[in-house]
Parts: structure tokens; C-alpha cells; sequence
């Protein structure tokens, strides 16, 4: 994932200042900018002095070729040749070096942040966009403490178990059980139907990918606190924290030659998803809110550079519909500057209501990353003009449809009643036709009530 090196460079069509006011937005360090044109001027005279020094190859050539033309004498100019070669051999090898490290450190730098993102280095100036409520403009949403935070009301189903599901796989390990795996599969069906009937491919891509893929698409710092790494070959992968990862790859070194025809694509991923979550600790620990594996409808969009943003307000429009025929209160949430990750440009955000927390949670986001990703991964959109400098790729979108166990937690938590869970009627079809699921068990005596 990477800016076109280009970009930063004035002469060739770039505007290095903006992406230096980029990166003050993000929080980033400026000089990094400064850097990258430094090391393109440095790689840019060593492309000269190889391509001087091949010219000086090709002149002792034709003269070892005339002399021998001639039958006269050219060892001399053998050896010259060969020297030279030498050196030509070590300048390109000098100059193959610095380009690796000159876009190395290119990646390192942010996408250019779209004009009406909030700036703000905090996430509490994220900007409400708008809220919804299933009781229409005068609906309230309210905390209540009468009623059972999500993890109770899943143990009063018999829907899972954490206890078991630690001593099997450790921190954070569940099983979903009885009804809680009906519901998972039925919000896991009802997302992918509900995209399907809006244009979207449906999509399962592989769970593990091989490094070089992964390192094409995700960031330098989830290697390090989200992917879980699989060794058991030479050949080291990974697993999957998104299907967003793979599909992004899905066209990679392909091109787009008529976009008009081609391009957009709707796609529908479907995944489990496994992430380390190294990063935050002590949030969300109750319940299966926040856990290693999961699965995940995801909406993966590739569209021609003109077309992204409004790409990006059909995927969150779709988002919306989403959680508005589940009957589930939200708002919807610019983030700031500061927050986004190196390849969004602008990332929005659907936070649900959770009556017992008395909060909103984020059950989406969404994010138009341009052309970041797809530089990287070489996808290209449109035959080249002969006034063009750059070479067009494809923009890549992504945004959440469905993280289903944390959409379950979201949805249990809402439509509890003092005798079970109503069954949202979008969900029906998807549960033997079920619309009230009784209690089946008590909680634990020992149980502490926590947030979660």
C-alpha cells in the first residue's frame, strides 16, 4: 500500500505540500515527506550515471567492433568494456537498492486525507453525522438498568460458553451453542441475501494468505498486533483478520481496460476472521464482543478514480438499511484525522445503540482507501493516454455489513424481554421461522455483571 512516489515530486505533477498538510492532519511526521523526495533526487541521479555509464559500454562496443571489422588488435578495449560493465553492473544495483528503500519509506506515509474528514488528533471530536431510531425523528434512545447486558442474556439462552471456550482456546475463546449458533448463521445469511438483492457478488476467499500478498495489503503495524502469523512450510502465512484482505488481492496485476463496462464491482465477502487484538487490552474483555475469531460480512467495492465516493455513500447507505430493518438504534460518525489508518482517506463508522452500556458501539466501518492499496497491488483501470505521467489503478473500498457475533451481542441486548429474545422478523425465515426464543437456563450465582 503506497502514494505514487510521483506525487510527492512538484516537477513531475505532483504537490508534495499536500501531502505534507496530509500528514500534519494524521499526526504524522511531516518529514517523512522531505525524506522521500530527498532519496528520489538521490535515485534519480543514479539512474543517470548508470544509464551514462551503458552509453559508455555501447561506444567501446562499436569500437571493439571495428577494430576487429579491421582485424586490428582490441584487447584493450576488451578490458575497458569489462571494467565497465562492472561498474555499470554495481551503479544498477545501487540504483535497484535505493528505489526498493525510497518506496519502502513512501509506504510508510499516509493516504491524502479527503477534504471533509473532521481534524483532530482525538476520536472525541469524531463528528455525528445523523442518528436513526426505529420510532422515527422523536425516538430516544435511553441506558436501562433493569434489563441484562449481552453476555447474561446469551448465557440465559444456553447460546454459548466462555468458560469452556477458555480452557479450550485461552483468552478470549467461545463456544456458540444451540440458538446462539442459529442466530450467528442467520445474521451471517441474512447479510449476504440482503446484498445480493443490491448487486453484490457473493464472495468466501481463502483464510490464510501468503505473506507477500498480506504485506501488499494491510499495514506494517498488524503484522505486529492483529495477524496471527502460520508456519508450517518455508513459506510463511497468515491468517486473515478481514476478507478485505484477500479480495483486495483477488484482481491483483490485472487491468481494467474499459472501466465504463468493466468496473464498478459489488462484492460480498464472507469470512471468519482471526485477530490478535494486541492493541487493546482491557477493552470490551466480557462476552464475545471483542474476540480472536469471528465471522464477518464484509462490502469489498473496486471503481474506476471518479466513481469512489459514491461507492462510499451506497456502502453505507447499505450499512444503514441494514441495521434499520434489524429495528437497531445507531448514529452514524465521521472519524477524525488522527484516527484513520495509512490507506483510508476517510473512514465512517456505524455506532449501535447497547441500552445496558448506555452507549454507542461501532458495528461498521467504512473507508474509501483511493488508489493506496491498489498501487501496491497493481491494479490497473483505463488504457494510458499519451499525455498521462502516471498510471491510473482502480479505487478500492471496504466496509463492515455484518461482524456477526458483535451484531449479536448488539441485537440480544435490545430485544431482551423479561421472559427471552424476541426474534427480529427480518430474521425469521432464517430461524425455522422462531419469533421468541424462552430462557432456557440461570445465570451463574458466582456471575459478576459487568459492561462489556
Amino acid at each position: 500500500m503506497t502514494l505514487d512516489v510521483t506525487s510527492f515530486i512538484d516537477s513531475k505533477g505532483g504537490n508534495a505540500e499536500e501531502i505534507r498538510e496530509s500528514q500534519r492532519k494524521r499526526g504524522e511526521s511531516v518529514e517523512l515527506v522531505d525524506q522521500v523526495i530527498g532519496m528520489y533526487t538521490d535515485w534519480v541521479k543514479m539512474d543517470f550515471e548508470a544509464n551514462g555509464l551503458s552509453k559508455q559500454v555501447n561506444a567501446v562496443q562499436k569500437e571493439i567492433a571495428a577494430k576487429k571489422k579491421a582485424k586490428e588488435p582490441a584487447d584493450d578495449l576488451v578490458i575497458a568494456k569489462k571494467e565497465l560493465d562492472a561498474k555499470v553492473d554495481a551503479k544498477r544495483k545501487e540504483t535497484r537498492e535505493m528505489e526498493v528503500e525510497m518506496r519502502k519509506k513512501a509506504s510508510t506515509v499516509g493516504n491524502l486525507v479527503a477534504k471533509d474528514v473532521p481534524v483532530s488528533l482525538t476520536e472525541d471530536d469524531n463528528l455525528t453525522l445523523r442518528t436513526w431510531h426505529p420510532d422515527g425523528p422523536n425516538g430516544q434512545v435511553e441506558r436501562k438498568t433493569d434489563i441484562m447486558p449481552h453476555h447474561e442474556v446469551l448465557l440465559r439462552l444456553d447460546a454459548m460458553d466462555l468458560d469452556r471456550g477458555a480452557k479450550v482456546a485461552g483468552h478470549r475463546g467461545y463456544f456458540l451453542t444451540n440458538d446462539g449458533v442459529d442466530l450467528n448463521q442467520a445474521l451471517i445469511t441474512y447479510a449476504l441475501d440482503f446484498l445480493r438483492k443490491r448487486g453484490y457478488k457473493k464472495i468466501q476467499p481463502p483464510f490464510i494468505i501468503n505473506k507477500d500478498v498480506m504485506a501488499k495489503t494491510a499495514q506494517l503495524d498488524q503484522f505486529d498486533e492483529e495477524l496471527y502469523k502460520v508456519i508450517a512450510s518455508e513459506d510463511e502465512k497468515y491468517l486473515i483478520a478481514t476478507s478485505e484482505q484477500p479480495i483486495s488481492a483477488f484482481h491483483q496485476d490485472e487491468w481494467f481496460e474499459d472501466p465504463k463496462t468493466q468496473l464498478p464491482i459489488y462484492y460480498a465477502g464472507y469470512s471468519t476472521c482471526f485477530r490478535k487484538e494486541a492493541g487493546s487490552a482491557g477493552r470490551d474483555m466480557w462476552g464475545i464482543f471483542r474476540v480472536h475469531q469471528f465471522e464477518k460480512v464484509e462490502q469489498f467495492v473496486i471503481t474506476a478514480p471518479e466513481e469512489s465516493w459514491n461507492a462510499f455513500d451506497i456502502m453505507l447507505g447499505n450499512s444503514e438499511a441494514f441495521y434499520q430493518s434489524l429495528g437497531i438504534p445507531y448514529r452514524v460518525v465521521a472519524i477524525v484525522s488522527g484516527a484513520l489508518n495509512l490507506a483510508a482517506s476517510k473512514k465512517c463508522d456505524v455506532e449501535a445503540w447497547f441500552p445496558f452500556q448506555g452507549g454507542y458501539k461501532e458495528l461498521v466501518s467504512c473507508s474509501n482507501c483511493t488508489d493506496y492499496q491498489s498501487r501496491r497491488l497493481e491494479v490497473r483501470c483505463g488504457l494510458k493516454s499519451k499525455d498521462q505521467q502516471r498510471k491510473v489503478y482502480v479505487h478500492m473500498l471496504n466496509g463492515t455489513m455484518c461482524a456477526t457475533e458483535r451484531a449479536l451481542c448488539c441485537l440480544v441486548e435490545n430485544y431482551q424481554t423479561p421472559d427471552g429474545l424476541i426474534v427480529p422478523e427480518v430474521l425469521r425465515p432464517y430461524m425455522q421461522g422462531r419469533d421468541f426464543l424462552p430462557w432456557v437456563k440461570e445465570l451463574p450465582k458466582n456471575l459478576q455483571r459487568k459492561q462489556a
